[in-house]
């Protein structure tokens, strides 16, 4: 099942496979908001401060950042794919799965600001306990472009601090709160605060355990994983986010951060990130 539904206000797609499995797709942000594996419970974490609207970002769900991770550039943060309008294009049931597509082009407003050509495509496809979500970048122009990017997934937890996050042993990270960079020694990790981690280089999937199960998560394209959650202090001074609702969520990120992606005129990318609960 595929249909048109209002969620913050703004137009989004739900989709249900056979199965039972079911996603929620807002428009605005191309921002998969929602996600219930067959017979599970939610498993993305959404605010129920989100807003979402012209210039918005959703506090929640699997932001699109691109073309800019952070402040590492010269455009506003996070760059500006996560809140534009994207045009919904398919959603198709097939061998037992469902899948939808979303598409985001370069225009006036965003060439004012960064001066490329592009057609970027969101695509996902969801099934039993597995969501894999894809974003595909061509550079349409007639000059290179560079960028980087990321799925900023927020996933639900029913208490960070009982959460582990095992398969990051021995990788490096920059402490983005410090600084500082190290090579990870703890496996599983866990959590008592705010966090803000880049890995780089991820060799294998990465795995979260929490009360609510255990769930893979693996990527294809994107190298890096952001670790990220706000803890108590940063959260309470967050005007979109409940102060007592970062032990609910854990921002696991597959990303392409450490070496910027270079496309050439006509050149396309692609990266995914996997879920299976």
């Amino acid at each position: 099942m595929i249909e048109a539904v209002q969620v913050l206000g703004q137009p989004a797609m739900r989709l249900r496979a056979p199965d039972g499995a079911e996603a929620t797709v807002l428009l605005h942000g191309g921002h998969i908001v929602s996600w219930v594996p067959a017979g599970d419970v939610e498993r993305l974490y959404l605010s129920p401060r989100a807003m979402a609207g012209e210039g918005q970002a959703v506090r929640g769900g699997i932001p699109v950042i691109f073309p800019q991770f952070e402040k590492r550039g010269p455009l506003p943060r996070h760059g500006f794919a996560r809140t534009r309008a994207w045009q919904w294009v398919e959603g198709i049931e097939r061998g037992g799965h469902v899948i939808g597509v979303l598409q985001l082009t370069d225009d006036e407003a965003t060439r004012a600001i960064w001066p490329h050509r592009f057609e970027a495509e969101l695509s996902f496809s969801l099934s039993g306990l597995r969501l894999d979500v894809e974003l595909a970048v061509q550079n349409t122009g007639d000059a290179p472009l560079t960028f980087t990017a990321a799925l900023h997934t927020y996933l639900r937890c029913d208490d960070l601090r009982r959460a582990r996050l095992s398969g990051l042993y021995g990788t490096r990270y920059l402490d983005s709160l410090s600084g500082e960079r190290h090579e990870q020694q703890i496996d599983p990790q866990g959590f008592v605060g705010e966090i803000d981690r880049i890995y780089f280089d991820v060799a294998q999937p990465v795995a979260l355990a929490t009360a609510m199960g255990r769930m893979t998560i693996e990527a294809e394209g994107l190298p890096d994983i952001v670790v990220w959650n706000p803890g108590p202090d940063k959260a309470a001074a967050m005007a979109d986010l409940p102060p007592e609702d970062w032990l609910e969520m854990l921002c696991i990120e597959a990303a392409c951060i450490g070496r910027p992606i270079t496309l050439q005129p006509g050149e396309d990318w692609a990266g995914r990130q996997g879920f299976e609960a």
